[in-house]
């Protein structure tokens, strides 16, 4: 065996060597990509401390590695890669560096760095909820829906492209109804932004949800975000969904009072009418035999 002081040596050469290889900054954890309508944000773990930064470099499969010039010897744990990641059809990784703060230096010829995930853009971006406005027709014959394409954050010439400038004839769009104050629900795909409904009850209120529809793609990133439910209008609403109790109850309770002295002066008039009769006949002359 060696002797103590070897020993210890050796410890303290294999922990010099160590901080050499790995250096003095913790490694970037949990890296993942978030990205919605191709607003791609790459996040990560821990919070640096002031001794040290990070650094993100990314690029396509295979492809030489670029820096975005937001994200060198940054203090935050993220990284805006949406105008980076083009064309948005490839797929990239990216590499978290741990890096010294800005403007220090520092001996190491590697330094600590953590992977992400593969993303796609045009793959793996969830499609936020469009907007739509709602339309009975004047025979009540059929609902038509407008649906607006959402917007994403690329732009092309300065012009900035919605979710249907990129998908193209890919793009549909799910709407999912059912009858107001019901849960049994129907569902219809459309590949046009309007939308006609003509399987829906007359005069009855339906409620309407819309979302985005990619079949081409995996199925757990085929559909969208839900919109916000919208209502048509019901055309056969019983008294209770016109007026409300507070409405209601003083008018019952006025037709209810009405109809008691309706009631009560007819039963006095009736009375006295007898009252009257029986009267008469007892002051009539009783007939010689």
């Amino acid at each position: 065996m060696l002797p103590t002081s070897q020993a210890a040596f050796l410890l303290l050469l294999f922990d010099l060597c160590s901080r050499h290889v790995s250096g003095s900054y913790p490694q970037a954890k949990n890296v993942t990509w978030k990205s919605t309508n191709f607003k791609t944000i790459l996040r990560w773990e821990p919070k640096p401390s002031a001794d040290y930064s990070y650094t993100v470099e990314y690029s396509e499969l295979s492809g030489d590695k670029q820096r975005n010039s937001h994200c060198i010897r940054s203090s935050v744990t993220w990284c805006d890669l949406s105008s980076s990641l083009t064309p948005f059809k490839s797929c990239y990784t990216a590499d978290v560096l741990s890096e010294p703060p800005l403007g220090a230096s520092s001996d190491l010829i590697e330094f600590p760095h953590t992977s992400s995930p593969r993303f796609c853009p045009y793959k793996d971006t969830d499609i936020g909820k469009p907007d739509f406005k709602l339309k009975v027709s004047e025979d009540k014959k059929k609902t038509i829906l407008y649906v607006e394409d959402p917007l994403t954050a690329l732009f092309e010439d300065g012009h900035q492209l919605n979710i249907r400038d990129i998908f193209s004839d890919q793009l549909q769009y799910r709407v999912t109804y059912r009858r107001n104050k019901s849960t049994g629900k129907k569902v219809y795909n459309s590949k046009s932004n309007v939308i006609e409904l003509t399987d829906l009850d007359r005069g009855e209120s339906y409620c309407f949800n819309v979302q985005a529809y990619l079949p081409s793609r995996s199925a757990g990133k085929q559909l969208g975000e839900l919109s916000h439910t919208q209502c048509s209008k019901d055309d056969s609403k019983s008294i209770f969904d016109v007026y409300s109790v507070s409405v209601i109850a003083p008018a019952i309770f006025l037709i209810l009072l009405l109809s008691g002295l309706i009631i009560a002066v007819a039963v006095i008039c009736c009375k006295r009418r007898k009252k009257a009769l029986k009267g008469g006949k007892e002051a009539l002359p009783l007939r010689d035999v």
